[in-house]
């Protein structure tokens, strides 16, 4: 906010040196104008414009205002963001001429005095058309968050109601995704979008909202005779064939709706978690078994297509019997089957620590991850010379990361001592928690008192600490100094 302020103070100093309002402003970014508005207040503006005393006793100054070209863009812009309101009122007329201070009078239709509120929105309502409505609508819904911005919110709607679909149409792709979701949301509202556009949208966009709302609009919209006109089958494949999960999740489960639920069992595997449950869920009302599918599938430790979404997949829905089968597929060539066969260890509260120790030396980052925290509630088991070897600068990252949370879930003297050792390390986020670690580390019941390895080690720390601090540290640890 306060970068926001200093940035708006910025532009109203080069606006007052009659510097052109698009070489100071990024007319393209709705937040510059709300910061030129705050920053013109916070900037000494009476410097630049009358101030209230001056307003008051110059009227004249007031005419110069309802004149056309009386003053400059830049200065007028000024008046628009002034702290006294009669001067904000009074700039608002000229301003209904110049296109590029429009986003001003936007922000004037929210003003917290009500004559400069009542007036702006007289304006706003005068100029906004089709094609301002295009230019102006991010500013508008960033303004409506705001009280008193409501106004500009219902009256984008009502203009853009009226509009050509062709002119919304503009909106659907805007990389501004407040103006997508309003866009979307009056399109469908509107009847603008077919179901099969309404999918190719629901699909395309990456925004969570619009892939929600367009989706459930496209398959409301559908008929259950739709298929005969292939409407239907347009609607199902462009779902289905959609990037976010979210959008494949609501096509998998129209599956049922659309008398083809065989064809859920292709998205069993699927890589999210969310699409794999709606086709188990399809799978089912169809008297399918998806256990027994999963189980098939992954009856073959060693089959090269086998893909991580079927190991997922069984460790949801399996039982603690099939740990047997998950642990078969450690050793699999794919990290992330052996990456999916970890975590479903885990998730099924089977843990192998001989076994997955060794994975901790796994090339792939992912399937180390997954060890380390399949292994953090048994960290006390490890041997800790063996994890403080692999925290050696030749070892690869992940490895050192690993063991590295390893020895900091053992606690006590291995915390610190590992901790410590990281202290010089060349790689700085390890450097980093090492040295919170250190700063976080207190003597527990398992720490020897009057050790004299915990006060070298606190003392190889001694930067982190002030001296009180390290003075209490020690002192809990039984060592004297």
């Amino acid at each position: 906010m306060r970068e926001d302020i200093r940035a708006g103070g910025e532009a109203a100093r080069r606006l007052a040196e009659g510097v052109a309002l698009r070489d100071v402003l990024d007319a393209a970014d709705p937040g510059a104008w709300l910061a030129l508005d705050v920053g013109t207040r916070a900037w000494v503006a009476h410097r630049m414009l009358p101030t209230r005393a001056e307003v008051e006793g110059r009227r004249g100054w007031f005419s110069a205002l309802r004149r056309p070209d009386a003053l400059a863009e830049p200065r007028l812009a000024l008046a628009l963001c002034h702290g006294d309101g009669r001067v904000r009122e009074a700039a608002l007329g000229p301003a209904a001429r110049c296109p590029a201070l429009l986003p001003l009078v936007v922000v004037r239709a929210a003003d917290w005095v009500a004559p400069v509120r009542d007036r702006a929105r007289e304006v706003l309502r005068a100029v906004l058309d089709p094609d301002a409505a295009l230019t102006l609508a991010p500013l508008i819904l960033l303004v409506g968050r705001r009280g008193r911005g409501d106004f500009g919110v219902d009256l984008l709607d009502e203009v853009l109601r009226r509009a050509p679909s062709e002119r919304l149409a503009l909106l659907f792709t805007h990389p501004d995704r407040a103006v997508r979701r309003f866009a979307h949301r009056l399109a469908v509202a509107e009847g603008h979008l077919s179901p099969t556009e309404l999918a190719r949208a629901a699909a395309r966009d990456a925004d969570p909202v619009v892939q929600d709302l367009c989706a459930e609009a496209a398959l409301a919209a559908v008929r259950e005779d739709g298929r005969e006109n292939g409407v239907a089958e347009d609607v199902l494949e462009a779902l289905l064939g959609a990037r976010g999960p979210r959008v494949r999740s609501a096509g998998v489960t129209a599956l049922r709706r659309a008398g083809q639920p065989g064809r859920a069992e292709g998205f069993l595997a699927d890589r999210s978690g969310l699409v794999r449950a709606c086709a188990r869920y399809v799978v089912r009302q169809s008297g399918g078994d998806p256990s027994a599918w999963y189980r098939r599938r992954c009856a073959e430790p060693g089959d090269p297509a086998l893909p991580p979404g079927a190991v997922a997949g069984l460790a949801e829905c399996g039982e603690r019997t099939d740990a047997e089968s998950l642990s078969a597929l450690l050793g699999h060539p794919a990290p992330g089957v052996r990456a999916r066969a970890v975590a479903g260890l885990r998730a099924l509260d089977v843990t192998d620590v001989p076994r997955l120790r060794a994975l901790l030396d796994d090339p792939a980052p992912g399937v180390v991850r997954e060890t380390t925290v399949a292994l953090l509630a048994s960290a006390r088991s490890l041997d800790d010379a063996w994890l403080m070897g692999r925290l050696a600068a030749g070892r690869p990252r992940h490895v050192r990361v690993a063991a590295f949370r390893l020895l900091d879930a053992r606690g006590g003297l291995v915390r610190l001592r590992a901790a410590v050792a990281l202290l010089d390390d060349p790689d700085v986020r390890l450097r980093h928690w090492a040295g919170q670690s250190v700063q976080g580390w207190h003597a527990t019941a398992d720490v020897p008192p009057g050790s004299v390895e915990v006060g070298e080690l606190l003392d190889q720390g001694r930067h982190l600490f002030s001296e009180y601090v390290l003075k209490r540290r020690k002192w809990e640890a039984g060592v004297g100094g």
